[in-house]
């Protein structure tokens, strides 16, 4: 018998182990157009000590650990490139306290976003937490880990930006936690002792978040969404920072797309409100509607399409064309707000040269800090042609992010390569000392930031 498989086996039981082909692949891919890579076992801990003993099991033998969360990344970073260990979190999903005070949620590391909502919603209805616009499936602690954003992100910014305090367990199997958990003062805070930055933006390369502590928002009782619409491009980085200058929007999202055909080379601003009453939803629709988008609507610059309350929050992933034989990948970029119209430009250039209807999309982080940009590619998995369009697509806009002095965001191997090439030599010389040091056998989710 396999010592490995049964050295998991004796870790978490039977039950929750598997080295048979068939449930292999499901691990072996993921959603976009990363080549499939089989692992040789999938293994489904329930507690941090298992989490611990499985890691201390691949030092001993040299196998490698790819950490996966709720398997949604686009970008093949939770693809097991060299084989190993699948760590699938999902069974790790307690929430753990809800502070309504300090307004703050510890989550262990399988909960997902809609878990966290439905939770909240049940419970302590006036809280809420920023939800990324993906499914509901995608977790908090693989949101925080890619440096994700939210529908809260125009006021608040990042999902990272939030975490109150992190578990970790290290590439050596030692357990660490970070922030003020660390010296036994609850989970309310990070500031001011030393950053968990070593394990956000890593993919996974440098520890395995167990436990996360986020920080929740007031919920409002009265939830609207505004549609307003230009066809100048260039208008749009103004319009973003006029909105964000009212403080009154919970999420602002620009976007356009080539279906349906009457809304190709328009600029659609999708803008949240919400308030505690209708006096207080009253006086924000006037400022954002009559005051700050008005002078474009009178001018003959822009269009209302509407506003409508009691809406659900917004699953920015609809935004995408799903062709017949489904798939999509995007390149994310943190990007500065005023470089929209030629990441519109250029984003919808490399669409039609590839024969893929275009849809880009730029949602406001902060008071237009920056912007999260995405350019949408779609393919059909069953055709092979179209998942190699797709892929020279996004090869290409990794490129342009980098051109148009952004960074790119959760990027796959093809971005990370083009991302340490720029780096300061410092820098990447530093990171390798950091990844030697904490992961010495070289385990952790190989492939991903191997820095030479």
């Amino acid at each position: 018998m396999d010592s490995v498989y049964q050295a998991l086996v004796d870790i978490v039981g039977q039950e929750h182990v598997s080295n048979r082909q068939e449930e292999l692949f499901i691990y072996s891919y993921d959603l976009g157009t990363t080549e499939p890579h089989r692992p040789d076992y999938a293994v489904i801990p329930r507690t941090t000590e298992e989490i611990q003993e499985i890691v201390k099991l691949a030092n001993k033998e040299k196998v490698p650990v790819v950490p996966l969360g709720g398997g949604l990344s686009l970008a093949g970073l939770a693809v097991p490139f060299r084989g190993g260990i699948a760590l699938d979190l999902k069974r790790m999903d307690s929430i753990l306290e809800v502070n309504e005070k300090a307004r703050y949620a510890v989550v262990e590391c399988g909960v997902s976003q809609g878990q966290l909502t439905s939770y909240l919603e049940r419970n302590f209805p006036h809280l809420t937490h920023s939800e990324p616009g993906a499914p509901p499936t995608a977790t908090i602690a693989g949101n925080v880990a890619i440096h994700g954003q939210g529908d809260l992100a125009q006021p608040y910014g990042f999902n990272s930006d939030m975490v109150n305090g992190l578990e970790i367990v290290l590439p050596t199997g030692e357990v660490c936690k970070f922030g003020s958990c660390s010296i036994g003062s609850g989970w309310y805070t990070q500031h001011p002792l030393p950053d968990v930055g070593l394990f956000l933006g890593w993919s996974g390369t440098t520890g395995i978040i167990t436990k996360v502590s986020i920080r929740l928002f007031p919920s409002k009782k009265i939830r609207g969404v505004g549609q307003f619409v230009v066809e100048d491009e260039e208008l749009v980085p103004e319009i973003m920072y006029k909105l964000t200058h009212t403080q009154m929007t919970e999420d602002v999202i620009a976007f356009s797309q080539a279906i349906p055909p009457f809304a190709s080379g328009l600029q659609h601003f999708t803008i949240n409100i919400v308030a505690d009453s209708e006096k207080e939803l009253e006086f924000k629709h006037e400022i954002v509607w009559d005051d700050t988008l008005g002078e474009y609507i009178r001018s003959g610059a822009g269009g209302f399409l509407g506003f409508r309350s009691g809406l659900q929050r917004p699953q920015v992933s609809k935004t995408s064309d799903w062709r017949k034989g489904g798939g999509f990948e995007y390149v994310g970029a943190i990007m500065p707000v005023e470089t929209y119209p030629e990441c519109y430009r250029r984003g919808r250039d490399i669409s039609e040269r590839h024969d893929i209807p275009y849809t880009v999309l730029g949602r406001c982080i902060g008071a237009a800090h920056a912007m999260m940009f995405s350019w949408t590619y779609a393919f059909n998995r069953a055709d092979p042609e179209t998942i190699r369009q797709a892929r020279e697509a996004l090869h290409e806009t990794d490129d342009l992010a980098l051109e148009l002095h952004g960074t790119i965001w959760k990027p796959g191997l093809y971005g990370q390569k083009l991302v340490m090439e720029r780096l300061d030599p410092n820098t990447l010389n530093l990171m390798k000392k950091i990844k030697q040091m904490l992961d010495p056998n070289g385990i952790m989710n190989p492939g991903n930031w191997e820095v030479s």
